[in-house]
């Protein structure tokens, strides 16, 4: 069941290796490969979006059990996602 005010960010939604017909709503050049529910969580706390991740939840598009994040409605769902993707990839730059 849906949460008043939240917004339900699948991990598709922001991986490249997907198309949108498979769940992908940003953009390739915004999106990246293979995102994480810990790397998205990470990004959403950057943002102040209190995320909560759900581990056992699967993606009703293919059923797959990938998990999804939990975070506050605090705009549209593609600019969110777009915000953090672009996060994740920061993250990842650190990382190297």
């Amino acid at each position: 069941m849906q949460r008043k005010g939240k917004l339900v960010i699948w991990p598709v939604h922001i991986d490249g290796t997907k198309s949108r017909s498979q769940g992908r709503i940003i953009s390739k050049k915004d999106s990246i490969p293979s995102p994480e529910l810990d790397e998205i969580k990470r990004a959403a706390e950057m943002l102040g979006l209190n995320p909560e991740i759900e581990p056992d939840k699967a993606y009703p598009r293919s059923w797959e059990v990938s998990g999804r994040v939990l975070v506050d409605d605090k705009g549209s769902k593609s600019a969110i996602a777009r915000k953090i993707a672009n996060n994740i990839k920061k993250l990842r730059e650190e990382k190297k």
